[in-house]
């Protein structure tokens, strides 16, 4: 039997880093994708080997469709079949209502976030597809309890990509329920990241936790056992479903 792959989107920090070590832990051979923090991927690179599995590095601007057939092509030469795909990659921009948002702003949040989402998915259900000759699959899109708050005064364009995500998740799954592949989603709350750093508040989750009904934070490694098991066969009549990952917000 053929060693299970997994390819994860920004996985040099955070929830990504997370999920890639929770799969290498499984005995997944891993891709770390990311797009500039080669130092951070290359130091995680050396932690999942150690673990004695596979694990490929692969540098790509997600949001860029050339770099991601690259992306997906150095797996299928380096670690075979992909098994699984974590649409992880994302940013965030500083805190800002809408007026003070640009069309720069907004239609880069919708690149990175939505559009390299499309993208990853479809190079990864040309390769799980049954219907092409694939073994099937499942792709697990990283979300945001955001999709469904709004996000007010602070992130409603990341809240908007991460509500395209959604509908993206919904709507490929049934779509492709028939070929093999599963596609679900989580979507986690406060969680401690360095992506709060980036929209400029890097106590965030300290200042809210306390409006949580669990009164604190998440754990990257929390959303990264959800994930888990979402790619798991243990969740093998799933499909079209979200987590929330939110301590009941």
């Amino acid at each position: 039997m053929s060693k299970k792959v997994v390819l994860i989107t920004g996985a040099s920090r955070g929830i990504g880093a997370a999920t890639a070590k929770l799969f290498a832990q499984h005995g997944y051979d891993v891709c770390l994708n990311y797009k500039s923090n080669q130092q951070a991927a290359e130091s995680l690179q050396s932690e999942i080997r150690s673990l004695g599995v596979k694990c490929l590095c692969v540098a790509a601007d997600v949001a860029d469709e050339a770099q991601v057939v690259s992306l997906f092509e150095a797996v299928d030469h380096s670690l075979g079949p992909i098994s699984v795909l974590v649409n992880n990659a994302a940013i965030l921009k500083p805190q800002a209502r809408l007026k003070d948002m640009s069309a720069e702003r907004v239609n880069q949040m919708l690149c990175t976030n939505v559009t390299s989402a499309f993208i990853c998915a479809r190079e990864a259900v040309k390769r799980m597809s049954t219907q092409m000759g694939g073994q099937g699959g499942v792709i697990v899109n990283v979300s945001s309890v955001a999709a469904r708050t709004g996000s007010p005064n602070e992130y409603i364009d990341y809240a908007a990509s991460k509500g395209a995500l959604d509908t993206l998740t919904k709507g490929l799954a049934m779509e492709v329920a028939a070929e093999g592949i599963r596609v679900n989603s989580v979507r986690p709350g406060l969680i401690y990241t360095d992506m709060h750093r980036d929209g400029g508040e890097p106590n965030r989750v300290d200042r809210l936790a306390c409006k949580l009904p669990m009164q604190r934070g998440g754990q990257a490694s929390e959303v990264a056992e959800a994930i888990y098991w979402l790619a798991s066969d243990k969740s093998s009549f799933a499909t079209g479903n979200f987590i929330d990952l939110a301590g009941g917000l």
